[in-house]
């Protein structure tokens, strides 16, 4: 089946396509539907697979062989027809080897003319690199190891005050290649925060871009208010603080923009510790979180050298960027992460299901405190397996509670 990459813009979705082709099959033809329109006129007459390719073809000056060249549709969102031709090319042609990528696959099929091949493509979501990927990016991948081998064991990792700060440095730069690449190759945090904010612009662009008109104000503004909602005292999601007297249904629709174009995530409610979580879920009430660090720390204009440091004095901040990545990282292990509340008495910052069905709860600390009244009261009423407690301790396993060091949440 033809293939299809969808994420946020800038996480890699093309290099990473170009990259495969390159090492995997004879030749690529790469077509991009957004910078060239004259590839639109040839899925206009008929979404025929074998013309389809010989126009293809002949329009590039390059030859397509079946089996032996990848195909790349970029930004295939731009051109509907093709994004449909998919489904002819899995039932007509298997022989011709397609990937396509788009950054907003979901949001632009809301209002599509043309059938989505349903059943017929194979789709990934390809995320910003995770800590452990960083740590590879830093020549770090044999720390990266150890500490795995530290979380099974629950052993003391003898590093631990270093990579700490390389935790740090990643709230910092966050996942996405570009942003990690220039800090390897120059460590110039000025250039990084300039290439944060092209890229949250460049979010900003396609909401103007993609959106309806009277959509795009309030995408905005939702988009802006997350910081803001991730910095207060209760991080669940509260529409007052986009506008004064703003209302769920005026802004339902634009959140869930903002999720299928990749940019944010959504986590939400439950009432009950029980398998399955989703019986329980509340989907009005729920936390919203961005899908890198970087951009995050980036929209709360910290300088570099305070967000690096011990920064006393941003503790909610700090806690804020600390759930913040959690939550990607159990998000990028193909986790739902949901968070609990008992009526307004006590609150666990996530709880999700495992592979095996158990309902694991999650304490995030972005320090060494480990104060747990919500924990201990969750642990009383549902009696879990095991709890998670991640912070700026070491590894350990006490009182029936996984130690889990921040820079170890990749583990999970």
């Amino acid at each position: 089946m033809p293939l299809i990459v969808t994420g946020a813009r800038q996480v890699g979705k093309t290099h990473g396509l170009l990259e495969f082709g390159k090492a995997h099959y004879k030749n690529v033809v790469y077509l991009n539907f957004e910078n060239y329109s004259e590839l639109h006129e040839i899925f206009e007459r008929d979404l025929n697979p074998v013309r389809i390719i010989r126009e293809l073809s002949v329009k590039k000056g390059e030859p397509i062989f079946p089996d032996d060249t990848l195909l790349i549709f970029d930004e295939v969102q731009a051109c509907e027809r093709a994004l449909t031709s998919l489904k002819y090319f899995c039932e007509d042609a298997p022989q011709y080897h397609i990937a396509a990528a788009g950054s907003l696959l979901g949001v632009t099929l809301n209002r599509s003319k043309f059938s989505f091949p349903v059943g017929k493509i194979d789709r990934i979501m390809l995320y910003p690199l995770d800590f452990e990927e960083f740590l590879w990016a830093l020549g770090r991948k044999s720390g990266a190891e150890l500490i795995r081998e530290c979380f099974e064991t629950n052993s003391k990792f003898t590093a631990h005050t270093d990579f700490l700060d390389f935790y740090k440095l990643y709230l910092l730069t966050g996942g996405m290649p570009q942003i990690v690449r220039e800090y390897v190759n120059n460590k110039d945090f000025d250039i990084i925060s300039v290439l944060q904010h092209n890229i949250n612009d460049a979010y900003i662009a396609d909401m103007v871009k993609y959106a309806q008109p009277t959509e795009t104000n309030r995408i905005l503004a939702a988009f802006n208010s997350i910081p803001a909602q991730l910095a207060k005292e209760n991080h669940k999601f509260q529409y007052k603080i986009i506008k004064t007297g703003a209302r769920a249904y005026e802004y339902e629709a634009p959140l869930d923009w903002l999720q299928a174009a990749g940019i944010v995530r959504k986590c939400v409610k439950v009432t009950e510790g029980k398998f399955p979580l989703e019986l329980f879920a509340q989907h009005n009430s729920f936390k919203a979180y961005l899908t890198d660090a970087g951009l995050l720390s980036s929209k709360y204009s910290l300088p570099h050298n305070v967000l690096l440091s011990d920064f006393s004095g941003f503790d909610t901040i700090k806690g804020a960027l600390a759930e913040n990545y959690v939550f990607m990282a159990l998000n990028q292990n193909g986790y739902e992460p949901h968070y609990w509340e008992s009526e307004g008495k006590a609150e666990v910052d996530f709880i999700f299901q495992d592979r095996n069905g158990k309902i694991i709860p999650v304490e995030v600390k972005s320090s060494e405190n480990n104060r747990s009244r919500s924990l201990n009261l969750y642990v009383a009423k549902y009696k879990p397996d095991y709890s998670i407690r991640i912070s700026a301790k070491n590894f350990g396993f006490e009182n029936n509670i996984k130690s889990v060091p921040l820079y170890a949440v990749f583990c999970l």
